[in-house]
């Protein structure tokens, strides 16, 4: 069914290389040590749950919890090492959005180009245009050099683009803490707007508010492994317990 996201006891490990080797020489010398000697660090392992159509599920953690991998494995940007990932639909991955463009052309032409990417052809693309420009409150910025964008206008403009190709699969990765408080709450709006067209919604903050308001369930990591999966209300209390946090406790006295 489009929508679904299956996880079938899922790791992802990356091979950290302790010794540097700048040469080949150096590494024929040294008889390839530096690959054999890697250590194999596990940035997930054993994950494994459902999502079903039009689902909307939040994913918490501390930060190297392993939520990323996860993310991007969905979006089909890591491979796992073991077990399965299943998606079933059309995805549009809000994770770097920026990620796609290209900083010589404008932000109108890394429109077509971010679309291209993602399946669409260029009169699809034009017919959302407006939409999009409107949408990043660009205005004019829209046909200058995307390398001359700040931090918030890049962040603007891939929100635009991404929110707007009809996505079956949402996935979307801590992209609202860049702009302004204004512009995050218009992207929230937004990404409610998609939640109730029946888009599945698979997000991922540090912002509790916010996954609690978009996500009836959440997921929690902890150190690579999957130790939550429940409503939100609950999944954000074990998360605290997890990170020590004790509401009951007295406050720092202040500094003299």
């Amino acid at each position: 069914m489009a929508g679904a996201i299956s996880f079938q006891n899922v790791g992802v490990c990356f091979r950290m290389h302790r010794e540097k080797v700048t040469t080949l020489k150096e590494a024929v010398l040294g008889r390839f040590r530096h690959l054999r000697d890697a250590e194999v660090f596990w940035a997930a392992r054993g994950v494994s749950f459902e999502c079903r159509p039009g689902d909307s599920i939040g994913m918490i953690g501390h930060n190297g919890s392993g939520k990323s991998t996860l993310l991007k494995t969905a979006a089909g940007v890591l491979k796992p090492t073991e077990g399965s990932v299943r998606i079933e639909g059309r995805i549009s991955p809000m994770i770097e959005l920026a990620a796609g463009f290209d900083p010589e052309l404008t932000g109108r032409d890394n429109v077509f180009l971010n679309g291209a990417l993602m399946g669409y052809s260029r009169r699809e693309m034009a017919s959302k245009l407006d939409r999009i420009v409107d949408f990043s409150e660009l205005g004019e910025f829209i046909d200058v050099p995307v390398k001359n964008y700040s931090s918030g206008m890049y962040a603007r403009l891939g929100f635009a683009i991404a929110a707007d190709v009809e996505p079956e699969i949402l996935i979307v990765d801590e992209v609202l803490a860049v702009g302004d408080e204004r512009f995050q709450a218009k992207c929230m709006d937004r990404i409610r707007d998609i939640r109730a067209g029946g888009t599945t919604i698979f997000f991922v903050s540090h912002a509790m508010e916010q996954v609690a308001a978009l996500c009836d369930r959440v997921l929690v990591m902890h150190h690579g492994k999957l130790v939550f999966d429940g409503p939100a209300e609950e999944a954000i209390r074990r998360y605290r317990e997890l990170q020590g946090f004790r509401p009951d406790a007295a406050p720092h006295p202040r500094s003299a």
